[in-house]
């Protein structure tokens, strides 16, 4: 790995990434240049236009989770350009605009000018939005789609209880459940409501002034984002039969216990790479049904800015890095 300082970028054969050797705050992430991969059987290189930042960005940065130990490259949302493909590729070629999510979490590596992925991980980019909105869903769209819809089963008429529904996944689950027919509650801190509304929701709840278990009743889908308490109070909202999808990965204690004495189903999911589920994304972003709330945008190489943004836990939508 070699100091971007120190090597000027004109090879063609390499690239600049954003990369860390050691965990910690922000500061630790920096400027390398690294070789530029390639392809291998059945997958693409992509030349990177915008990359989103999400929470479990910086929660890799900071401390070990399921990546190995540093040096790595942060970073599963990928809207770019074809520049390669490999051995028995079919569905893409060179110059075909796409977006998707590196498989999760061990695919990493969106951070930088260039990334290799699955081919069947992307799909086209539709051509109703930029690099910058494509690059901001994938990872929370397909949490929202694989909770909702696939564990969920989400129906026309369901009451659908979104947590933090302003954050990066939950603007976007708000859309996704309101485009599948449901009823949305949403949770935010009263300024966020109008923004929430304006994206579909048909009631608001301020988590600072009231207790969501109170307000919130007859639940068939709880989506929680935040864990903890938040999945066994999510529990006393359901009704009978109803469900809890947490995107934090561990359960609280004594979740299932408490669920099964509820007679309602509590469960956790981690994202995974899809193309079925990025058609479907996909599909509702051509036809308006899904936006990004972009809160933020940053040249690469202001990674580090983006994540202390993105720690203040105080944004509306997605923060993006974009490479150009």
């Amino acid at each position: 790995m070699t100091d971007a300082n120190s090597s000027a970028h004109t090879d063609a054969a390499t690239m600049k990434a954003m990369s860390q050797t050691e965990f910690g705050g922000p500061e630790v992430l920096h400027e390398v240049e690294l070789p530029k991969p390639k392809p291998g059987p059945s997958q693409i290189l992509i030349k990177v236009k915008a990359s989103g930042v999400n929470p479990t960005d910086w929660k890799h940065r900071s401390g070990p989770r399921f990546l190995p130990d540093p040096p790595f490259v942060l970073g599963w949302d990928v809207s770019g350009v074809v520049e390669q493909v490999g051995v028995g590729v079919t569905l893409f070629k060179p110059g075909d605009e796409v977006f998707g999510m590196l498989p999760y979490p061990f695919g990493v590596g969106a951070h930088a000018e260039y990334a290799v992925g699955p081919t069947r991980a992307f799909v086209e980019k539709p051509h109703t939005v930029d690099h910058v909105q494509a690059g901001a869903l994938p990872l929370v769209a397909l949490t929202a789609w694989q909770a909702l819809v696939d564990t969920a089963k989400i129906a026309p008429g369901d009451r659908v209880l979104v947590h933090a529904a302003a954050g990066g996944v939950g603007h976007v689950a708000v859309q996704i459940a309101k485009a599948r027919g449901a009823y949305v509650i949403g949770t935010a801190s009263a300024p966020k409501h109008d923004v929430v509304r304006g994206l579909g929701a048909d009631e608001m709840i301020d988590y600072r002034e009231e207790d969501f278990v109170e307000a919130a009743r007859d639940i068939d889908i709880a989506f929680d984002t935040i864990g903890g308490d938040y999945q066994l109070r999510s529990l006393r909202t359901l009704k009978p039969g109803g469900i809890m999808v947490s995107t934090v990965p561990v359960p609280a204690k004594g979740l299932f216990e408490e669920a099964e004495a509820l007679g309602v189903r509590g469960e956790t999911i981690l994202v995974e790479a899809d193309q079925a589920g990025m058609l479907e994304i996909a599909a509702l972003v051509e036809t308006g049904q899904l936006r990004a709330t972009i809160a933020a945008t940053f040249p690469l190489t202001d990674a580090a800015k983006a994540h202390e943004t993105g720690e203040t836990n105080a944004t509306t939508g997605k923060l993006v890095l974009t490479m150009e």
